[in-house]
């Protein structure tokens, strides 16, 4: 279900969005499974606002935010942007819709070709586009590279030549280049020293403020998502699980897996810290190529009872703008 069908503020629909890849094995390559990567994702975000999706490594944050960008073509479900399901469209007319939105990726180091210069990385969805040609382009980079902090000067120089939270401004500069509306950030400082990450959210909040732009951050430092985010979406094993704002989450989280994320972040007063409750998972996360009936949670959490591995419990409203995919989350309230 939908977290918003109504509201004309909405940017972007994501409805029931499932992204399988095949297991193939033998000589013909035949389908003997599927990784559920992404397996029946909704969610909204609102114009101008910063949705965080956070969850542990493997749950399918990154599948999510490149399913949306149509990099994998998903094998169910709808993405809506600004009215337009991204789904139905090919070629020249997808191409044009990626001018609206962008990602930063989470490598800084991977994410730009080494063999380019500064200048031809920034630069080049300007010409891809024909949006700039000849010297408007330069005058555009060193305008983009001026609004991330860096020297324009630096337009010529090589990527190895930059620290990981420099090539991380490239990579938001090359975003930012043909001024999208929507930015997928796909962990944009997991890769990054804490000194530095810092710096590049607060650089990413100013574009915000200044660009009226929309995010998706995909992270799963809690810390920071609450730091940058309007609301959080949590997910587990391709799952969302719960969803509210940032403020109602962290003060009462009503899903034990957002519970138990929630209980494993360092807080900055030592008597406080000493005297909550730390929830310690059992097991390991299920392989999404064999993920467990009804509820995805059950293995591993303190409440499940029979009911959960019959059916997959509804990702419902319990209060308002806040929902839990739990068949016990009243338990909570």
């Amino acid at each position: 279900m939908s977290t918003d069908n109504t509201n004309h503020d909405t940017l972007l629909r994501v409805e029931n969005l499932m992204m399988h890849f095949p297991i193939r094995r033998g000589v013909f390559q035949r389908q003997v499974g599927a990784v559920r990567a992404v397996d029946g994702v909704s969610f909204d975000v609102k114009r101008g606002e910063t949705l965080g999706l956070v969850g542990e490594s493997g749950c399918g944050k990154s599948t999510t935010g490149r399913t949306i960008l149509q990099l994998y073509k998903p094998t169910a479900g709808e993405v809506e942007f600004d009215g337009v399901n991204l789904v139905t469209l090919k070629g020249e007319h997808m191409r044009q819709m990626r001018r609206k939105i962008q990602m930063i990726f989470q490598d800084p180091y991977a994410s730009l070709n080494p063999r380019m210069t500064v200048g031809q990385l920034v630069g080049e969805p300007l010409a891809v586009h024909s949006v700039a040609t000849g010297s408007e382009i330069n005058q555009r980079v060193e305008h983009l590279l001026e609004l991330v902090k860096l020297n324009p000067a630096f337009s010529t120089r090589y990527p190895h030549e930059f620290s990981g939270g420099q090539r991380q401004r490239i990579g938001v500069a090359r975003a930012l280049a043909l001024q999208p509306s929507f930015i997928i950030c796909d962990e944009p400082i997991s890769a990054l020293d804490v000194s530095i990450q810092a710096q590049v959210v607060n650089l990413l909040e100013e574009l915000q403020e200044q660009f009226n732009l929309t995010y998706l951050f995909i992270a799963h430092d809690l810390s920071m998502v609450k730091h940058i985010s309007d609301r959080i979406a949590v997910m587990y094993l391709g799952v969302i699980v719960e969803l509210a704002t940032r403020d109602e989450l962290h003060a009462r989280p009503l899903h034990p897996y957002t519970q138990a994320l929630l209980s494993a972040v360092p807080i900055p007063d030592p008597i406080a810290d000493a005297r909550r409750e730390r929830i310690i998972l059992k097991g390991d996360v299920p392989s999404p190529a064999n993920p467990p009936s009804g509820c995805r949670f059950r293995t591993r959490c303190p409440i499940a009872e029979g009911v959960c591995a019959e059916s997959r419990p509804e990702f419902r409203e319990i209060k308002p703008g806040h929902f839990v995919a739990c068949f016990f989350a009243e338990r909570f309230l």
